[in-house]
This record gives structure tokens, sequence and C-alpha cells, in this order.
């Protein structure tokens, strides 16, 4: 019994798709007529596809900006599908300070040059710990949304269009078949069957498949109208991603000052040779030998 359905609903859904496989064949011969969505359906639809491309454009170039290195977003998307923790690499910041430290405790921290190498190295660690405290806010409030966004509803979008695409399909095969019926009204079919049964048979088909495309209509209608709420909640996390922005620059401005300040700090004064009447510095080596001349020296 089981098996006797199974290949009953094969060989109707078999049907069913060589059906719209003719009718959309058909129309591209222009030989059958196509059933139009009104324009706010269309202007919906158009919104939807314009939204989906420019989600998609701006989700990758913000993941650019985020994580540079293609490789490491690679990474993070084969993590994200096996639903793991992302690896908890270093930004290039920290590397950059962990060299500088090293380099500064082996020329000699007592050094200018090593002193300064080690404060300008924990900076940039700051700097990097900052960074990787923003990628992680960013990535939280506007690329996990619109990832959300396209996987979710935007995906479901796609598969009410596409149903109601088929739906449509079913529609206006259904209305070339009442036509041919009754084209065939004043002849006796060849096999003996009534030209009243085919017509009572294709208007029937005709009223449920104007049943099934209206109500799948309908359907996706709704959903290519929650677009305007989901560009609403875009909004807002757009301006969370520029809040994220505004205190990750405003951390980077006062830990740079910190270090400009406490550099300048360490910078003394250089001994000035007073050489007829002007300040030559003597660390400055001459380019020529002074003769003849008065000097002092001014502190």
């Amino acid at each position: 019994m089981d098996m006797d359905f199974n290949v009953k609903k094969l060989v109707r859904d078999a049907g069913t798709a060589i059906s719209r496989v003719v009718q959309l064949t058909e129309e591209k011969l222009g030989t059958s007529e196509k059933t139009e969505l009104d324009a706010h359906f269309e202007n919906l639809a158009e919104r939807s596809d314009t939204t989906k491309l420019w989600t998609e454009k701006i989700l990758r170039d913000t993941e650019a900006v985020l994580t540079p290195n293609p490789g490491n977003r690679v990474e993070d998307f084969l993590f994200e599908k096996i639903e793991k923790k992302r690896p908890n690499r270093l930004t290039n910041l920290e590397y950059l300070g962990l060299d500088m430290i090293e380099a500064g405790n082996e020329f000699g921290p007592g050094t200018a040059y090593g002193s300064a190498l080690v404060k300008v190295g924990q900076c940039e660690q700051r700097l990097g710990q900052t960074e990787r405290e923003f990628i992680s806010s960013a990535g939280q409030c506007f690329i996990q949304p619109l990832r959300k966004f396209l996987d979710g509803e935007m995906k479901t979008i796609l598969k009410e269009r596409s149903l109601l695409e088929s739906k449509r399909l079913d529609l206006d095969a259904c209305k070339n078949r009442l036509r041919k019926a009754r084209s065939m009204h004043s002849q006796q079919n060849k096999e003996g069957v009534n030209p009243e049964v085919l017509i009572e048979q294709a208007e029937k088909d005709l009223r449920v498949a104007q049943s099934e495309f209206d109500r799948q209509a309908e359907i996706t209608k709704l959903l290519l109208e929650g677009i305007s709420s989901s560009h609403a909640s875009h909004l807002r996390c757009l301006h969370e991603f520029v809040e994220a922005q505004v205190r990750y620059y405003d951390q980077c401005h006062h830990i740079m000052q910190e270090l400009q300040r406490d550099l300048s700090s360490d910078v003394k004064p250089t001994p000035m040779l007073r050489v007829n009447s002007e300040d030559v510095d003597l660390t400055t080596p001459a380019t020529s030998p002074i003769t003849d001349c008065k000097f002092s020296i001014s502190e």
C-alpha cells in the first residue's frame, strides 16, 4: 500500500516537474502567456534583491577590515560552522610589541634606546589588546546580526519566492490546458473523450492552482514587507558598530598620548656650545675646524 502511494506520488511529482519545464520553455519561446505580479510586489522583490546584494558586500568588507588575513577569515568561518571557539590568536600589534620588548631588554633597559623600545613595545601590546576587544565587539554587534539575517530571513525569502515561481508555472500551465480544452469544444477527441469533461477538469485544476498561487503570493509578500523591519534592525546595529569604533579610537588615542608624554619626559636637554654668539649642538659633528674664535658652554 505504501509502495503504491510512493510510486503514485513519484509519478505525480515527475509530471508536475515536466509540466513546469514545458511551461517555462513555451514562455521563453513566446508561445505561452505568463502571469505577472503587481507593481508593488515587484518593487518589494527588487528591494529584497538589493538588500541581499549590499548586505553581503558590507559583511565581506567589514570582515576584511576586522580580519585582514584571508586565511584567518577562512579558519574562523570553519570554526563557526563546526560550532567551536575561534583560536585566540595575537594581533600584529601584539607581535610587534613582543619583539620590541625583547629587543629593548637585549640592548639593555638601562640605555635610552632599550628603555624606549620596552615602553613602545608595552604600548603596542596595549593597542593590540584594545584592537582584539574592538574586533570582538564589532563582531557581536554588527557582523553576527548581518550574517544571521542572510542565513535566516533572506534564505527563507528566497525559498518562498522559488516556491511562488513554481506555483506560478503551475497556474499558467493550467490556464494553457484550459485554453486548449476550450479550443477542442467543437471537436470530438480522437480517443473519444468528451471535451466538456476536459474543460471541467481543467477548470477545477485552475481553481486549485489559482488558490495555491494566491496563498503563496500572500506569504511571500508578507516576508518581503518584513525587509523594512530588517533595515531598522540593521540601522541599530550600524549605530552600535560606530559607537564601538569611537570607543576603540578614543582608547588608542589615549594610549598613544600617554606614551608620547612618557617618552618626552625621558628626553634630556642637549648641552649647547656658544660660538661667535651662535648656539651649536655639541652632538652635531663639526664640519670644519674651529679656529680663532671665542666660545663658551651655555646650559
